[in-house]
């Protein structure tokens, strides 16, 4: 009997998307370290491309759950490669997600990262004072890293609350990925986005690898990326936000 799928579809010129995120949900399950939805197939049928997953019965995360999770993620972070990004591009949602790979963390993340973003929101229109500071910011990006020299850990990549879940049992699930090699402090800064995750899930996690001094103030440096992309997706009223953090981080350097 022929088991219950998720499918996801896409305009058949978006392939590569789904591609990408079969890509990264086979790389986190090659991990072992936390549980993601095992992919079926991929295709093209006519104008429409397909990807299928197997069905999971979700829950939302409750504080158990959040503990195992943080457990979990320590496990994944621990996963490591010679360089940062991936030999692959993927998307980030619907925006393509440069990966070359680098061995300095500095540059991938001012290059891949925010100055594409910044590149971006240009393009859509959104000049002046953010892409000034955006600019002055990007010179300024070394800064934060002057005692600070993180390991190419496996990130999820895109790890909010809404890509997410458990099972009933209470196994933490994670999905739709944008993977890549990075410093772990980005996976954990954007669990802090639109709502964060619980108090037990940052606890396990430290307690399983404590975080480096100065994470937090790098942060918003790294929700920066995700927050743009925001305004690049979504349109103009992620802009105070974006230059209110920007403003931020100018002022600490």
């Amino acid at each position: 009997m022929r088991p219950h799928l998720f499918v996801k579809r896409l305009p058949a010129g978006e392939r590569w998307r789904l591609e990408a995120e079969a890509d990264g949900l086979a790389r986190l399950a090659r991990a072992d370290a936390i549980r993601v939805p095992q992919v079926h197939g991929i295709g093209v049928n006519g104008t429409e491309a397909w990807l299928e997953l197997e069905w999971l019965d979700l829950h939302p995360a409750d504080a158990a759950s959040d503990e195992r999770m943080g457990k979990a993620l320590a496990r994944l972070h621990a996963v490591t490669s010679p360089a940062f990004g991936l030999e692959r591009d993927n998307a980030i949602g619907a925006t393509p997600q440069p990966n070359a790979p680098s061995e300095d963390w500095v540059v991938f993340w001012r290059d891949c990262r925010l100055a594409f973003q910044l590149d971006l929101a240009a393009k859509n229109g959104y000049g002046g004072r953010l892409q000034d500071c955006g600019r002055r910011l990007l010179e300024k990006v070394p800064a934060f890293f002057a005692d600070h020299r993180p390991q190419p850990s496996l990130l999820h990549g895109d790890l909010w609350g809404g890509n997410r879940a458990m099972l009933a049992g209470g196994t933490p699930v994670v999905y739709d990925p944008a993977v890549y090699y990075g410093d772990r402090e980005a996976d954990i800064a954007m669990t802090r986005l639109f709502g964060g995750f619980g108090p037990r899930f940052y606890a396990a996690y430290e307690h399983a690898w404590p975080l480096d001094a100065g994470a937090g103030a790098r942060g918003d440096l790294y929700n920066l990326y995700h927050v743009l992309n925001h305004l690049n997706l979504f349109g103009g009223g992620y802009r105070a936000q974006v230059e209110s953090m920007i403003g931020r981080l100018l002022s600490v350097t």
